[in-house]
């Protein structure tokens, strides 16, 4: 789990931390931002639906009580700076403090394991730190050709994504939200996906969680830090694509927390949601003729049954754990 929240999720957020840090340097603000806050999104819904269509994924209760407050207690400081229609250099400072803290805090709760599992991770990676030691050049060379093709990849990656809201006619923020957000999150699509079918489901849900923690931490965080002035924070990101991600984060307690897993139906749940807000996001962009329809289906059906049935899971839930220390 904490290998998933740090060392995996760092690595699979580093395509956004280097497209958002290149999109600002070239003036792209709306795609750096857009950029963060897609992934995040996608991190949730399709990731973790994926993954859990796949198999059943089990959540531990330190993601419950720990990460997931966390991943939305960013997420709040994040709306409250961006409110300004800025991020700036300090708030970037702040953030970056933040990813160092989290980090710091993640590798010392993993220390205080009970032996058992200590033991266990030593004997399952001993070999492996036998066989690796000697190739520690070659890995470091990894390392660096790797950095460098990621900074040369998101240098395409930017200049494509302008052409295409160019030749689309959609404005960057939403190729940031869409677009080039899938193409940063093909890493964490990839590892969860495998994890899963490997049956490492707690790296599988750790990758997601952890790396929407350092989106906004560390690539937003990094980003607004560098770049003069900080970044720029677009009003519809601010009143819509924000908020929705706050949701979807808000939305992961009481599902996580219905037994500690997240069932097949519950996958399937996060990808439509997912599609319904890659459509509005399109049919907005395009002043599609049904967008009034789906937005009155959404606000007076959908969201509402959402909410409630959510609503009705925490409260479930909180009966039980009462009624189970109240036994004991």
């Amino acid at each position: 789990m904490v290998i998933g929240l740090t060392v995996v999720a760092f690595g699979t957020s580093a395509p956004e931390m280097a497209v958002s840090i290149t999109s600002g340097l070239q003036g792209q603000s709306d795609l750096a931002l857009g950029n963060i806050v897609g992934s995040n999104i996608l991190n949730i819904l399709l990731v973790l639906g994926i993954s859990a269509v796949i198999t059943p994924l089990v959540v531990s209760q330190r993601l419950v009580q720990v990460d997931v407050p966390i991943l939305i207690l960013a997420a709040l400081v994040l709306l409250g700076m961006a409110v300004d229609g800025r991020i700036s250099n300090i708030d970037g400072l702040i953030l970056t403090a933040g990813i160092l803290v989290y980090t710091v805090y993640a590798i010392l709760g993993s220390r205080k394991e009970q032996k058992d599992v200590r033991e266990e991770y030593e004997k399952t990676f001993a070999d492996g730190a036998e066989k690796t030691s000697g190739a520690m050049v070659s890995q470091i060379l990894f390392v660096i050709a790797g950095l460098a093709m990621m900074t040369l990849g998101a240098s395409w990656l930017v200049n494509g994504a302008e052409m295409m809201a160019r030749w689309l006619g959609m404005s960057e923020l939403i190729i940031g939200l869409t677009v080039v957000a899938l193409g940063t999150s093909l890493p964490e699509v990839a590892t969860s996906i495998v994890a899963a079918f490997r049956g490492e489901r707690d790296i599988a849900v750790g990758n997601a969680i952890g790396s929407s923690i350092f989106n906004i931490l560390a690539a937003a965080g990094l980003a607004s830090l560098v770049l003069p002035g900080g970044l720029e924070a677009a009003a519809t990101l601010v009143r819509f694509d924000i908020p929705i991600m706050i949701a979807v984060f808000l939305a992961c307690l009481p599902i996580f927390t219905s037994g500690h897993l997240i069932a097949r139906w519950e996958g399937a749940l996060f990808l439509v949601y997912y599609a319904l807000y890659l459509f509005y996001l399109i049919a907005s962009a395009t002043s599609h003729p049904t967008l009034p329809y789906f937005s009155l289906a959404m606000l007076g059906f959908v969201v509402p049954i959402t909410v409630i049935t959510l609503a009705v899971m925490w409260s479930r839930l909180r009966e039980k754990a009462k009624m189970s220390s109240g036994g004991a």
